[in-house]
């Protein structure tokens, strides 16, 4: 124990512990990596890889089905085949799945496939896949075991009649109709998906509007654009009970003093998470849990307050995010290194949603910043002004920036509309560089390109627009 094999083993291989065992091996570390299912995590097998590609299935599908007219073609007899965009899906994510595990080897990384229990502050036991057992000796130690979905009280997932994305992305058919409980990113993502192959889908969601921890307007446009794609949206609306019988779900939900009963094949759960913290030994390195959740609890250094000890990504429950957990972990890993890495600004992460239109945001809504005792000045620019959004048949949506109006600074962004998910880093780098709206208008646009909206939203900000009427 005086001189452990390892400098820092990895508990769980998802983009939060697969980056920080990477950037650990690139700064000399000796590490070791433990994973027990998912090389790459749920983002890449079950979640944000495989349902991007599904969501580009059910763009052309909705393409195909809805704007022929439109385009200038026409056709009879549109098949649309399900289980091939369902294979294609996991093409892709086996894919990103053998390179993750080529990176491993690639840097020099001790892999082992199995479960880990902490022992103490510097050992982890691991119960091999093959059965074997092994004791690893490390001077430190990172836990990114991630998160699962929870359930709602009463209502008892039994991953057929009532799922959750998991099974949702693994299935290769599909439900003539399925209720969501839930209308946030997941939610939105899968609905789409479903709807444009013909699935009958409803979104209940307990708040008022869709999306409802982004920017109210946001939530209204994407509102707008399921209905008219006839999805049911079913919002302020507590779901109290799913029972389940021969037919399939019926969900209550209540609305004030009125209660509805929605009936479907299936219904799927899509509401909250809970921390992958059970199991892994936590209690014998006496790891703290927050009150809330029971989340691993870290400081700005991802530390736990057992000093040889870190978490991060969703288990720690701070944003769960992919890259949010992937940031995290390259912070865990220089504070092991002996640097000094810029703490992460939460409330400043990109967040996306991959609906359509898509949705992307970072920061302060106008609201927000008010009750932060900031001036807002906001700038507005629509999409139906700009020039590559009509040529693409994509018009709806906007850009909307807020700024301090005493120093310029860049106090959040909210947008909605086309490939909106591609244009959020100019903005957050512009925010990490301390760049002002005046500094972002002034810098040149290519033309014609979607990114012009964001060059016309900053300058909207001092009331300058140049294509607004």
């Amino acid at each position: 124990m005086n001189d452990p094999k390892h400098d820092v083993t990895v508990i769980g291989a998802g983009p939060a512990g697969y980056v920080a065992a990477i950037r650990a091996a690139q700064l000399g570390l000796r590490v070791v990596i433990v994973e027990r299912q998912y090389w790459g995590g749920v983002c890449l097998n079950v979640g944000c890889i495989p349902t991007k590609a599904l969501l580009k299935n059910a763009e052309v599908a909705n393409l195909l089905q809805h704007r022929g007219r439109e385009f200038g073609f026409s056709f009879d007899n549109l098949q649309l085949d399900y289980r091939v965009a369902h294979e294609r899906s996991r093409q892709v994510s086996g894919r990103l799945v053998k390179g993750v595990q080529t990176l491993m080897s690639a840097n020099g990384i001790t892999v082992l496939e199995g479960v880990a229990t902490i022992l103490t502050p510097n050992q982890v036991a691991v119960e091999m896949s093959d059965g074997s057992k092994d004791i690893v000796e490390t001077k430190n130690i990172i836990v990114a075991t991630g998160a699962r979905p929870r359930s709602i009280p009463g209502v008892t997932i039994d991953g057929d009649k009532v799922i959750t994305y998991t099974e949702g992305i693994l299935a290769s058919t599909l439900p003539r109709s399925i209720i969501i409980i839930g209308g946030g990113p997941i939610g939105v993502e899968f609905g789409y998906i479903w709807r444009n192959y013909g699935v009958e889908v409803t979104i209940v969601e307990m708040l008022d509007r869709l999306l409802p921890l982004e920017d109210a307007e946001l939530g209204a446009v994407l509102d707008r654009a399921y209905r008219r794609l006839k999805v049911k949206v079913v919002t302020g609306a507590r779901v109290e009970g799913i029972v389940t019988d021969a037919d399939g779900v019926k969900v209550i939900a209540r609305r004030g003093e009125t209660e509805e009963t929605l009936t479907a094949e299936k219904a799927m759960v899509a509401v909250s998470f809970q921390p992958n913290v059970e199991g892994i030994g936590l209690e014998n390195a006496g790891v703290q849990l927050t009150q809330r959740g029971g989340f691993i609890q870290v400081d700005d250094r991802m530390r736990t307050n057992v000093p040889s000890i870190y978490a991060v990504g969703d288990v720690t429950g701070m944003l769960m995010l992919a890259h949010v957990g992937s940031a995290m972990g390259l912070v865990a890993v220089e504070v092991i290194a002996g640097r000094e890495p810029d703490s992460l600004v939460y409330e400043m992460m990109p967040r996306c949603v991959y609906s359509q239109p898509q949705v992307a945001s970072f920061g302060y809504t106008e609201q927000l910043a008010r009750e932060k005792g900031y001036e807002p000045s906001v700038g507005r620019f629509s999409f139906l002004a700009n020039g590559k959004a009509l040529g693409l048949g994509e018009r709806e949506g906007f850009v909307k920036i807020v700024s301090d109006a005493k120093t310029g600074e860049l106090l959040g962004a909210h947008m909605v509309g086309p490939d909106v998910t591609e244009l959020l880093p100019e903005l957050t780098l512009a925010r990490m560089q301390e760049l002002t709206a005046a500094e972002i208008a002034a810098n040149v646009h290519a033309h014609p390109t979607l990114s012009e909206v964001v060059m016309e939203a900053a300058h909207a900000v001092e009331g300058k627009a140049i294509h607004a009427v």
